[in-house]
């Protein structure tokens, strides 16, 4: 991204293993994941300069609903803004949230929490702090997921930009056992910086192994502003791309 000081990231889990934490557990459980991406994707934008990516993520549901979790990738969006005499070395993304779910009814399901986005490194002085922390809340009805997302302060290194939002619907449905289509569609709002909002788009298939393991394939599109979201190597982080991961969940 160009602007050294004002920045989008906009990242978290590739494959929603713990972004979309699933549903309350009968029992309390310890799950976790691990996955490799061909692109670390996020609400549409690269985070790792269309490079690989290596992720995994570790989460407690308590059998009353409530949850906590982290989650980890690496990243290069933070580093790629970088000049002579103006460094920054955070190329980690780490993240922690909390929240509760529960189901009402067959059919309805309900998530709220708090979700923070942490990178540590070094940054030169003057740079807006990157860290961002997210209130959010989700209705879900059978295959579909309705979430809103609303940060708490400055959204992603971006000055003067508390109370940004994100919405987004997704459908994850299981056509056949194993077998889930992907479809997502969101729209990023930037408090204050208006050429920075935008809207991103989804569509993939997922197949589930035994032993948990998991294959991703997804088509991903955007309508962000070329001048607000091209870095300084000149790559467009918005741009149409096909993204492959594979995961193991334990």
């Amino acid at each position: 991204m160009k602007r050294t000081r004002q920045l989008i990231h906009l990242g978290a889990a590739a494959l929603a293993l713990c972004t979309a934490p699933t549903l309350m557990a009968a029992e309390s459980a310890t799950i976790g994941n691990v996955t490799v991406v061909n692109d670390y994707l996020f609400r549409g934008l690269s985070q790792s300069d269309r490079d690989p990516a290596l992720q995994a993520g570790l989460e407690y549901d308590h059998a009353s609903g409530w949850y906590v979790g982290g989650w980890g990738s690496s990243i290069s969006w933070l580093s790629d803004t970088s000049a002579p005499g103006a460094r920054v070395s955070s190329s980690v993304e780490l993240d922690v949230y909390t929240g509760y779910r529960t189901k009402v009814g067959d059919d309805w399901t309900l998530d709220g929490g708090l979700y923070e986005y942490y990178y540590p490194g070094s940054y030169p002085h003057g740079y807006t702090r990157p860290y961002t922390l997210e209130a959010y809340a989700a209705v879900g009805w059978r295959a579909l997921t309705l979430k809103y997302s609303q940060t708490l302060g400055n959204a992603f290194g971006v000055a003067d930009s508390r109370n940004s939002s994100y919405v987004d619907l997704s459908w994850n449905w299981e056509f056949t056992p194993g077998w889930l289509v992907n479809a997502h569609a969101g729209r990023q709002r930037i408090a204050g910086t208006s050429a920075a909002s935008y809207s991103d788009w989804k569509l993939g298939l997922t197949r589930n192994f035994d032993h948990g393991y998991a294959v991703a394939l997804g088509y991903y599109d955007t309508n962000a502003r070329r001048s607000v979201y091209t870095n300084a190597m000149g790559h467009y982080l918005g741009r149409a791309t096909a993204v492959i991961s594979a995961s193991k969940a334990f």
